[in-house]
């Protein structure tokens, strides 16, 4: 006989399973707990955290997607906010705060929709109609530049380097950010692309921010391999070499019999001469700097040196192919190949001492198409700051370039989509028409937020904002937070790439309703015959923040 309520077992023992408002409520918590962790970093008055990991290494910055990086997340729920926060920073390098903080108050608001009885599907249907709808309005408010728009550019850049330690030197460093970029836009089917991997970022400790320069063409971490060789070449004639110039090891284990010392001086006379000819090769082609991306050896540096070429061992792979594009030389595999249509040219290569280390500088390269920036700073922690800001302005400027859009800044357009989305969900009818207020009004903690990181009140900021939008139509106008005014953001060059708002407004979108979706959270114990149980974090910890020791 069986019992008419056995209790039927589908799951092993030591699995924990969450389901239901349960699972939402904890799912949701770990969202805004990740939000809250990285909201008071947002604008040009955000904070700096510093985060210190196991080694005692410390990392002072605020840039979200290195906050988020640097943490040790274990909720899962978490871990889902904190990849739309590194997929926004490679697609538009900047805006990763903004999409953590507005995927937290999506779902901030989504909760209260839930407790007055909205179920989480029709939510999710109408975030993703205000996202949609909020695409549209982003497209018609869209300002148009291009690539001859400078000033332009560089309040891009700027705006996105604001708030960083570095602050006080960014309009010498938006300079050198726009050229750089210029330099390696190319136009394909009518369009610019940039790829800024041809931008080549070095940093050197040991000297203020206002020592950083632009350099058309390559920096080298690398010496000159011999003393003897030239420290600087003129109308440089550059080889590249991708294999080793010294003598090969067998592939297989072989013996020598030498029974005599004539044969013992035959041999090595062999060997340097085998090493002379691969020299030859170089010198016949009529190259003057040699640049290898595997070793050189001792005899053959020797050599080099006696025909007063330029050399370097152990260039990245990287490199070669930045070099390869700047001086138009091709990376040749054997040296028996090298013939002179295969160097490259420069107007210069020269070793340069930079903070106790000595740098090659290829200068003037041929054609063009790659750079460097060499960046300088008082210390380790300034100089690594320097290079986050620098990331994030060349790749502001790049979607920029790509897109030919912008947008305004300081909150101008967050408010001016909660107005419009507002006006468009009186057009939807059912519950749904709730989530989409709900969306709107999450939209406005993003000007909220700078204005309190800057000390200001951020309801009459609100209130200041919106009668400006509304009854004014200052569409375009958002927080000048030095002074606390409401003014027009393309006058005070406070500017935005289109790309970067679009893509972290439809993002947060796309984790929110990912997130409200959840409603059940199985946790088994792993392969590794661990503990049975939630993730650490998903339970009784504050949520969302497994590992968050090291942070202040």
């Amino acid at each position: 006989m069986f019992g008419g309520n056995q209790p039927i077992l589908l799951l092993k023992e030591g699995t924990t399973r969450e389901r239901g408002s349960d699972a939402q409520k904890k799912n949701i918590a770990a969202a805004k707990a990740i939000a809250d962790a990285v909201r008071t970093t947002l604008g040009p008055k955000g904070m700096d955290k510093m985060l210190v990991d196991s080694l005692g290494d410390v990392v002072i910055t605020n840039d979200g997607a290195t906050i988020l990086s640097e943490i040790d997340i274990e909720h899962p729920a978490a871990k889902m906010v904190v990849e739309v926060a590194e997929s926004q920073d490679d697609e538009c390098g900047d805006g990763t705060t903004t999409v953590v903080v507005l995927s937290g108050e999506f779902l901030k608001h989504a909760e209260d929709l839930i407790e007055q009885k909205v179920h989480p599907s029709i939510i999710a249907k109408g975030f993703r109609m205000a996202a949609i709808r909020a695409g549209e309005i982003l497209e018609e408010s869209k300002i148009e530049i291009d690539i001859d728009d400078v000033e332009l550019l560089k309040d891009v850049a700027m705006t996105a380097m604001t708030g960083k330690s570095i602050e006080g030197n960014k309009i010498e460093l938006a300079n050198m950010v726009v050229t750089a970029v210029k330099q390696v836009a190319e136009k394909e089917d009518g369009n610019f692309v940039v790829d800024i991997d041809n931008i080549k970022v070095e940093k050197k400790a040991g000297a203020s921010v206002n020592r950083s320069e632009l350099i058309n063409g390559l920096i080298l971490d690398k010496e000159r391999l011999h003393p003897s060789m030239p420290k600087e070449v003129k109308d440089a004639k550059i080889a590249l070499l991708d294999s080793a110039i010294e003598i090969k090891n067998t592939e297989m284990d072989a013996e020598i019999e030498i029974t005599s010392p004539d044969q013992l001086q035959q041999f090595l006379d062999e060997e340097e001469k085998s090493i002379k000819d691969m020299v030859d090769y170089v010198v016949k082609a009529g190259a003057n700097v040699l640049l290898c991306q595997k070793g050189i050896d001792d005899l053959a540096q020797h050599y080099l040196a006696k025909k007063g070429i330029f050399a370097i061992r152990r260039v990245k792979k990287s490199d070669m192919k930045k070099l390869a594009k700047a001086t138009g030389a091709k990376v040749v595999t054997n040296l028996k190949d090298l013939t002179k249509k295969d160097l490259g040219k420069a107007d210069s290569v020269h070793e340069k001492l930079i903070a106790d280390d000595h740098m090659t500088f290829i200068e003037g390269a041929d054609k063009g198409k790659s750079v460097s920036l060499l960046l300088r700073g008082g210390t380790s922690h300034i100089v690594d700051e320097l290079e986050r800001a620098i990331h994030d302005a060349l790749k502001v400027v790049a979607v920029a370039i790509e897109d030919g859009a912008i947008l305004p800044g300081g909150g101008a357009t967050e408010i001016e989509l909660r107005n419009k989305l507002e006006d468009y969900a009186d057009t939807v009818e059912g519950r749904e028409q709730l989530a989409i207020r709900a969306y709107a009004s999450a939209l406005s903690i993003i000007p909220r937020t700078l204005a309190e990181n800057a000390g200001m009140d951020g309801i009459d900021i609100l209130m200041k904002l919106n009668a400006a939008h509304e009854k004014d139509g200052k569409h375009t106008h958002g927080i000048e937070i030095i002074s606390g005014e409401i003014i027009d953001m393309i006058e005070g060059k406070v500017i935005e790439p289109f790309r970067v708002k679009n893509q972290a407004i439809q993002a947060a979108t796309e984790v929110a309703n990912m997130i409200l979706r959840i409603d059940d959270v199985v946790a088994s114990k792993g392969g590794g015959g661990g503990e049975g149980g939630m993730p650490p974090g998903a339970g009784g910890m504050p949520p969302g923040m497994g590992g968050m020791g090291g942070m202040m």
